[in-house]
């Protein structure tokens, strides 16, 4: 009996030294919340592994300047421009055997924006409208709505009459907008990301032709082909009068020259048979 009790209390004690000697890491600050700057550090305890050397994650991947081959159990990383691309999840790695690690999250609102902030749809036919958004987290949710004259927006509906539908992504919102009308649907189309941080939308115009306004063009290079092809009509129908009274011209000149020439020849002809 007296065995079997030293035996648990070597257990309890084996225990408790590993317990002491468990990792820990302590993160400051813990979350960072729509700042426009931060610096994060990590700090190491109760352990006694040695430790060699330390990195920094940035959702997921290793940021290559902040690895470190000392052996110190402080590492920190230095944030002097936060925007929502650099909003995420960052991770101190403490290299021991095995290696740990902590998460910082550094959120951003999101950030909103549309695609093409202009597009160009022809009658009856389909268009995509399209919004993305960067930031941490992402968007949980996504509107949709359509400005009026007044300024006021009309939430959009998905699945309305088979007219509209709506695709979401944490990062990325579409509207699909069929059969389009010049009447209804030409307008300003604005789409809204939601997330915990707040709301941050961005707007679209819709601009939709007339399905003949591809043939315009067409015609009116026919108009111009046809006007340029009557003016050289016309030209040519007014110069060639002119071109047959200066060849009667010039061919009545050597008749009136040879006329001349006879008439010489009987006068010379007389004055001899005067003689």
């Amino acid at each position: 009996m007296g065995r079997v009790w030293g035996l648990i209390a070597l257990l309890m004690c084996f225990y408790r030294a590993n317990a002491s000697a468990a990792p820990n890491i302590i993160a400051e600050p813990f979350e960072v919340f729509n700042q426009t700057s931060a610096v994060l550090r990590c700090n190491l305890t109760e352990t006694t592994l040695p430790v060699q050397g330390s990195h920094w994650l940035f959702n997921g991947k290793v940021i290559e300047s902040s690895k470190s081959t000392e052996p110190s159990p402080f590492t920190s990383l230095s944030l002097d421009k936060i925007t929502t691309h650099s909003g995420g999840k960052y991770e101190c790695v403490f290299l021991i055997d095995p290696p740990v690690q902590q998460a910082v999250e550094v959120k951003t609102p999101p950030h909103v924006g549309a695609y093409k902030h202009s597009e160009n749809g022809d009658e009856n036919d389909k268009i995509l409208l399209t919004c993305v958004s960067h930031g941490y987290p992402l968007p949980s949710d996504w509107s949709w709505s359509k400005t009026q004259a007044d300024g006021s927006l009309v939430p959009i509906v998905n699945n309305t009459a088979e007219k509209y539908e709506i695709k979401s992504t944490p990062n990325k919102t579409t509207l699909a907008i069929t059969a389009l009308s010049i009447e209804l649907d030409k307008g300003e189309y604005v789409c809204t990301g939601i997330s915990d941080l707040g709301a941050t939308s961005d707007r679209i115009q819709l601009r939709v032709r007339s399905r003949l306004a591809a043939v315009w063009p067409f015609l009116g290079i026919v108009v111009e082909v046809i006007i340029l092809v009557t003016i050289i009509f016309i030209y040519e129908k007014r110069r060639k009068p002119d071109e047959i009274q200066d060849d009667d011209d010039s061919g009545s000149a050597p008749l009136k020259s040879s006329n001349s020439d006879t008439n010489n020849k009987e006068k010379s002809v007389r004055q001899r048979n005067s003689n």
